[in-house]
This record gives structure tokens, sequence and C-alpha cells, in this order.
């Protein structure tokens, strides 16, 4: 199986906005987009929303089935490791096997010298045809990256060879997911973490590194845009030249997680890849279940008041809900409007308040990055929430549709 030169991860917390995501795509194709959307659902989501892998497939093919499409599209098992795949083996046609937590954990003395051993050739200056910085290569900085790494190429080897026992080898979507971590991989780490990963007979066709800067839910990139532009073309080169040293994968790619709504760094994506000639993999995540509370609100009326009752909920519950992604959300609660407040507001204050368009003097990026974790909210509302979906269904999926194609794709092209 390979991807389209482009793809894009696509999550549907409720599984009611297949066909609008769908839109989306088949608009970017017809525009000259080489793309397929790919539909992802992690382990932990299905558990706050009460669903199961077997869900995500059955939207996708209604999906596509519903509006005749005939290209390429997948099912992603989302941030598994070796202890949670097992029920998405049957429905997954992509795995993204999420090895940060292995990172700096330690391995065998024998096979980190053997690791060294098997870098000897790239002691001294390491050249990557591109990359201007001088690269040198010594056995401590390889004893340092193999003691970082080793144990997450080892695991993410576990994954896929129990993958490839199940599935059959090329039956199946390789990601290694290495971003929800604190420190950034450089260049350097990438090139020898691909080494490590072809070595085990990992054959990665995207991967996930972690960047310099904050990659936050839902809203947009923080951080130095001339050092992630840097970094960024960088990995494109490496991943260039890993293809060729080590067999990996010749649609071997990058891949954005997080990457919803970080419009700042679009641009810089866009060209360094035209550039080069290369493609993405550029996961939105939770932006469609925004788009879902926006249509809500939007529409008004009773559909606006669920809406309320969601912030309001996950204003009490705030903790809680953060808690599990402390990591990428940044909420200054004093800048939370409170629950009287927004009890009060009208349909156009609430949409311009949430939607990211950070020229509207409404926006608020706390307001929405604490409604992007709240989505555990909405599935405990059960049939209440399902039903105002199906209700207003045509006002959420054009908002869907817009969200994905217009603030998102386009900026790709």
């Amino acid at each position: 199986m390979q991807l389209s030169k482009f793809s894009i991860g696509v999550g549907d917390r409720f599984a009611h906005q297949g066909e609008a995501q769908l839109k989306a795509v088949i608009r970017a194709q017809q525009s000259g987009l080489d793309i397929c959307p790919v539909w992802n659902k992690s382990n932990r989501e299905h558990t706050y929303t009460h669903t199961s892998p077997a869900d995500v497939r059955n939207a996708a093919d209604a999906a596509v089935k519903k509006l005749g499409y005939t290209g390429k599209y997948f099912v992603d098992a989302d941030h598994i490791n070796l202890n949670t795949v097992e029920p998405f083996v049957e429905t997954a046609d992509f795995f993204t096997l999420d090895v940060a937590a292995f990172i700096g954990k330690p391995s065998e003395n024998e096979e980190v010298e053997k690791f060294i051993l098997s870098c000897k050739k790239y002691l001294g200056e390491l050249k990557i045809d591109g990359i201007e910085k001088q690269i040198i290569v010594t056995e401590n900085l390889l004893r340092e990256v193999a003691q970082k790494f080793l144990a997450a190429a080892q695991h993410a080897a576990e994954i896929y060879n129990y993958l490839a026992e199940k599935k059959g080898k090329g039956n199946f979507i390789t990601e290694v997911s290495m971003d929800e971590v604190e420190t950034p991989q450089t260049p350097v780490d990438m090139f020898f973490i691909l080494k490590m990963l072809a070595d085990k007979g990992v054959p990665a066709q995207t991967i996930a590194p972690k960047f310099t800067g904050r990659f936050n839910k839902g809203v947009d990139y923080v951080g130095d845009l001339r050092q992630f532009a840097r970094e960024f073309e960088d990995d494109v080169l490496v991943i260039d030249f890993a293809i060729k040293e080590f067999c990996l994968p010749a649609e071997l790619k990058l891949s954005i997680h997080s990457g919803s709504d970080k419009f700042s760094i679009y641009p810089i994506m866009a060209a360094v890849l035209e550039k080069h000639h290369k493609g993405l993999h550029l996961k939105t995540a939770g932006t469609t279940w925004l788009e879902e509370v926006i249509g809500l609100a939007k529409a008004g009326g009773e559909a606006l008041d669920v809406a309320k009752e969601i912030y309001a909920n996950s204003f009490d519950k705030r903790d809680e809900l953060c808690a599990p992604y402390a990591d990428v959300i940044d909420i200054d609660s004093e800048k939370l409007p409170s629950v009287a407040e927004v009890n009060n507001w009208t349909s156009e204050k609430f949409v311009n308040s949430l939607r990211h368009i950070q020229t509207n003097a409404d926006y608020n990026p706390n307001f929405r990055q604490l409604i992007h974790v709240a989505y555990k909210i909405a599935a405990d509302m059960g049939k209440k929430y399902t039903f105002m979906l199906e209700k207003y269904s045509e006002i959420i999926g054009k908002c869907v549709e817009e969200n994905i194609y217009e603030r998102h794709l386009l900026k790709l092209m």
C-alpha cells in the first residue's frame, strides 16, 4: 500500500462528518492536489466517545460509497503501541506507531555498541546534499543517539512485526511517531533514527518528529518561524538521503502531527515541498469536532444552547479535561470567559470566539483550546448531542468542508 503524494489525517470524533471531509478532499483533488484522506482515531478518543475502531471504518466506507469516491483512502489506528494495537488490526490499514514513551529508555550495552559499530562509515563529516551546516559525527554522538532512540526503534519494530504477522507485509501503511516529547529531534537524530528503523526492518512511510516550537491543539504554531523553516527543510533533505542510503520506502515523507491550524508554517512547508518535489502527511485531528460546535452555534436556538452547555460543563471540568493534553495545550484560565458571560452570547459572538480567524477581534485561543479537549463532554451527552448533529447536518457539514479545504488544503497548494 502507498499513500498519495499528500495525505490528510482527518479525525471525526462522532463519525458524522465523513462526507463533508471527503468533499473537501475531492475539491482539493479537482484543484490539482495529489492527496488522499486518512480517517484517524486513537485508543484514547475511542475510550472517551464510547466507540470502537470498526465505527471509523464503517463511517469512512459509508462516506466513500455515498459520494461514489474511487480514489485511495485509509483508516488510521492513531497513536497505538503494543498494548493497544490489537482492537485496530482488523479494520485499520494505516498504523501510527507511537514510540515517544520509549525515547530515553535504556538499551542493552551490546545493542548500543553494535549500532555504533554499524555507523563507523559516518564518523567525521557527514555530507547531505542541500544541508550547508557542517555535520560532524563522533563516537560520543552515536552513543548518545543510540542511548536515546534505540529502545524506541525496537518498540516500533515489535509493533510492526506484530502487524506484519497479522495482516501481511505490504497490506498497511506504517507511520512512526516521536512528536509527543519535550525535546525536539535534530536532523542528525532523524538520520540515525531512520537507520535504526531500517536496521530493524521497519519500512516507515511517514515519520512524525518533534519540531522546535509549540504545536498546541487547534491553534497556530508558536515559535521561531525561521528556525522551523531550517529544521523542516533539513528533515526533508535527510529523509531523501536516508531513503537511498538505507533502502527505505521511496514514498517516505514527513508527518506533521497537531498540524491543524498551524497556518503560519503552511507557506513555509508548501515552498519547501515544492522546491524538493516532496509530499506531506498532515494530521488535522480535532478540528472537525470544533467545526461541529461552531456549526451548532451558527444554527442558533436549541443548537446554540447545546454549544453553550458544552462550554459550561467543560469550564467546570477544565482541569480534568486538560490533564491528558497538558503538553499540547496552553490555556490562560484568566482569559477564559465565564459561563454566565457565554450564556449571554449571541450566535455570532460564540462562532467568532471559537473559529480560528485571528484577525477577528472576538477570537479567543484559550476558549478554542478548551473546547478542543472537551469532546468527552459531548460524548457524555449521548443522543442529545448526536441528534443535534443530524438535525443541523447541512450547516455543520458546510463548516467542516470549508475548514478543511479553504483553511488547510488550499494553503498547501
